[in-house]
């Protein structure tokens, strides 16, 4: 369950910008972390109008955290830092794109990417090199990844 962020006090983001972002009813835009220099990408993050003003004027990624119902900047408990080298939004002002230079991993797991440990599909000149599904998935009978009660048969690696 996802609540409306409920900053202590009104958020300084320009109101320009304000007023061109498109949020979710949740009152949040997802935010992609990107490695500025590789084009990696990193991480999905969550941010509301605080959250990018922070991210603007301090020069790190700050993201609204939907569970724990709080602002976190990335790095403040890991020391894995990330430095904001430019923010963008997509063309319909619904989506951030923060490219940061990584300190560390940049996933909660260790992972130097969110998308590190489930490989659905890798196509390099048109041949399939490999398929991995996350060991993790069947344990937790993860339909979604081929888990162990999803009906979806399993991959030979």
């Amino acid at each position: 369950m996802t609540s409306t962020p409920t900053p202590s006090t009104p958020s300084g983001l320009d109101p320009e910008i304000a007023a061109r972002l498109r949020r979710g009813a949740d009152g949040l835009v997802p935010a992609i972390a990107q490695q500025y220099d590789t084009g990696e990408v990193l991480m999905l993050g969550w941010m509301d109008d605080e959250a990018l003003h922070r991210t603007l004027t301090t020069g790190r990624c700050t993201y609204w955290s939907r569970s724990r119902q709080e602002y976190w900047v990335k790095g403040d408990t890991s020391g894995h830092f990330q430095w904001v080298k430019s923010v963008a939004l997509d063309c319909d002002a619904d989506t951030v794109l923060v490219k940061v230079d990584q300190i560390g991993a940049a996933c909660h797991t260790g992972d130097r990417t969110c998308f590190d440990a489930d490989v659905l599909l890798d196509v390099q000149d048109g041949v399939q090199v490999g398929v991995q599904v996350d060991a993790r998935a069947d344990a937790r009978g993860d339909a979604r990844l081929g888990g162990a009660d999803s009906g979806v048969p399993a991959v030979d690696q």
